[in-house]
């Protein structure tokens, strides 16, 4: 069987297609690269994930605004590998912008070995997040438990008091996740590392 030989119009098709193919691909690696920082542009104008990026805030005495009330409500959640039991001790409180206010969040390990967890906030309305300023928070950092313990979480916070007038109500959801396999294999290889 012989190969018949390719026509030049073929030839200069095939280096077209390829040439289309070679494009598509880099413009394809491009707009991968450019969804991390399109991604944080959008979480910023809707205020997706705001209390992800939102750190440790310092509160100053300020002028409180007696005149107006906001009711936030905690909503507690764990993900169904999460053998902890996870509840706010106050599931609402009426506060006034301007004033520090803490809250707590009551935690049980109900597995019989450590669990380590990470809590993950969210926000309705999605904005609300942008005047929520959290001063201590358990959500800054993982928890761990022993086996059958359980702990009293700490969140002391103020809401801004240049909150927009029309947020009269806003949920505050912490979701709880099992992160003890993510932190031991960390462990594991910070450990070879340091070897």
């Amino acid at each position: 069987m012989s190969q018949e030989p390719v026509s030049q119009e073929t030839q200069q098709e095939n280096k077209v297609m390829t040439k289309k193919l070679v494009t598509v691909a880099f413009i394809m690696l491009a707009f991968g690269f450019a969804l991390v920082p399109l991604y944080d542009v959008f979480c910023e104008i809707t205020g997706w994930n705001a209390s992800l990026n939102q750190g440790l805030a310092v509160y100053e005495d300020q002028e409180v605004d007696t005149s107006r009330e906001i009711k936030l409500r905690f909503v507690t959640e764990t993900k169904n590998d999460m053998p902890w039991d996870f509840k706010p001790l106050q599931s609402t409180i009426t506060v006034h912008p301007g004033k520090e206010y803490e809250v707590a969040f009551r935690v049980k390990n109900r597995a019989r070995k450590n669990i380590v967890g990470r809590a993950i906030p969210s926000f309705s309305p999605t904005l609300a997040s942008q005047f929520v300023n959290k001063t201590e928070c358990f959500c800054f950092n993982q928890q761990t438990l022993l086996a059958g313990e359980s702990e009293d979480m700490p969140m002391r916070f103020f809401i801004d008091k240049d909150i927009p007038k029309e947020y009269k109500a806003i949920t505050l959801v912490y979701t709880l996740h099992n992160v003890t396999a993510e932190t031991a294999s960390l462990n594991i290889e910070n450990t070879v590392t340091a070897d």
